[in-house]
């Protein structure tokens, strides 16, 4: 099925040269001479590059064939990260290359969205916000107590937040997977 120009719109996904995209930017454009466009900036699905794309009247884009499963992380083999299909227990790996970032919000038995492309695995996505465990920060100092001051952490899958004063070795907290950012020190 084709998408003309008109159908464009932020968090479409498109398919573009047998490449499946998300358009994460959008801007229709009336110049003052000539036709209208759309200039756009889309998300590879495959390997997270963003590049820059202008639509013009006429111009099509398909829609691509898309699936998403829940599985759940197993392992890591050294080589490959072990998902699991929680419906027919179909395992799958990802090297860490593909996954990227993904990897920093990974902890075992943590579920996740897995879309396949005409049936090929392509890219993972964590939950929106996932609670991981602080394994080093720096202790607290007698009058470290101003609201807005933050101090490094890092949590068990090895990414690093910048967290308040009171957050110390052993707590759990919730971070948000889209910014990398602190949320909130999740109580015992």
């Amino acid at each position: 099925m084709a998408i003309s120009m008109g159908d464009l719109k932020k968090g479409l996904k498109i398919e573009l040269d047998g490449t499946p995209y998300k358009i994460v930017e959008y801007q229709h454009v009336k110049p003052g001479k000539g036709a209208a466009f759309v200039r756009t900036k889309i998300k590879s699905l495959v390997d997270g590059r963003v590049n820059e794309k202008t639509f013009h009247a006429g111009d099509k884009a398909e829609k691509p064939d898309l699936q998403e499963a829940t599985m759940q992380y197993l392992y890591d083999d050294g080589e490959f990260l072990q998902f699991m299909d929680t419906a027919t227990y179909d395992q799958i790996g990802f090297t860490r290359a593909q996954l990227g970032d993904t990897t920093d919000y990974l902890v075992e038995s943590a579920e996740v969205t897995v879309l396949f492309h005409n049936g090929k695995p392509i890219n993972v996505d964590p939950p929106a916000q996932v609670q991981l465990k602080v394994v080093e920060t720096p202790p607290n100092f007698k009058g470290d107590t101003s609201s807005g001051s933050r101090k490094p952490a890092t949590l068990e899958t090895g990414l690093v937040v910048q967290v308040p004063y009171h957050v110390l070795e052993g707590d759990t907290v919730k971070v948000d997977t889209t910014s990398g950012e602190y949320l909130e020190k999740i109580k015992a």
